[in-house]
């Protein structure tokens, strides 16, 4: 369990998310159905669990719990997946984060097509760049992308970033200069051992980091206890 860093007290946010995922589920009977988007030559999909490949890799599952900007949990299981070049890509990085006295704690990996339509509809309008749009599919439902912060290996805490997780606002942005130095730092350090396999930072979000080939890899709509099944059920 990674313990979180301390942080600047903010002023009370109004909390829209009760009112607004209201409106979404009644606005969302009354719509036609959306489906995933349909796409063809694409790789076949190889989603490996990212603990599997190395267990020191820490997880940190919000959408598993109530701590997440839905407030509500969204996944069954705790657990994060990637496609398997991208999931090696992501644990070489962390192992490079030890000479610095680091390593990675994941927040997301492959998110189910649902779920990305589930946050879109949940989401205000003018709120909707830090959410994938469910017509074209996101880089999470292609297993190709990572929600991930650092940790301490000395306290086993996690460090100090300019902004929460999932937190909507220009603090998130990985080129803001606001905050303390220190958590900039932080950033800077994730970013680095990140782009050196191949992973590019999301402009909106400084947590969200897209691997190289997420285009070879279609948008998918598995539930994760569908993967284990998958995974066991290979010989």
């Amino acid at each position: 369990m990674i313990e979180p860093a301390a942080r600047a007290r903010q002023p009370p946010a109004i909390d829209w998310r009760r009112p607004v995922l209201a409106l979404a589920l009644g606005a969302a009977s009354c719509a036609p159905a959306l489906r995933p988007p349909v796409e063809t030559g694409k790789r076949p999909p190889d989603l490996v669990e990212i603990v599997s490949l190395d267990p020191t890799i820490r997880l940190d599952v919000r959408y598993a719990t109530a701590n997440n900007f839905v407030g509500r949990p969204v996944y069954k299981e705790g657990r994060a997946f990637l496609q398997r070049p991208a999931a090696e890509a992501l644990v070489r990085a962390h192992r490079a984060l030890r000479e610095k006295g680091y390593g990675v704690v994941v927040f997301d990996g492959y998110r189910p097509w649902r779920v990305t339509k589930l946050f879109w509809n949940v989401t205000p309008e003018d709120k909707h760049e830090f959410v994938a749009d469910p017509r074209t599919g996101s880089r999470h439902n292609r297993g190709c992308a990572v929600d991930l912060s650092l940790y301490d290996l000395a306290t086993g805490r996690e460090v100090e970033m300019p902004s929460g997780y999932d937190e909507m606002t220009e603090r998130a942005y990985p080129d803001y200069q606001g905050g303390t130095e220190e958590a900039r730092e932080h950033r800077a350090v994730l970013r680095a051992a990140m782009e050196a396999e191949g992973f590019t930072v999301y402009a909106s979000e400084w947590w969200h980091y897209d691997y190289k080939d997420w285009a070879l890899y279609p948008v998918l709509d598995v539930p994760f206890s569908a993967l284990v099944r998958t995974r066991r059920a290979t010989p």
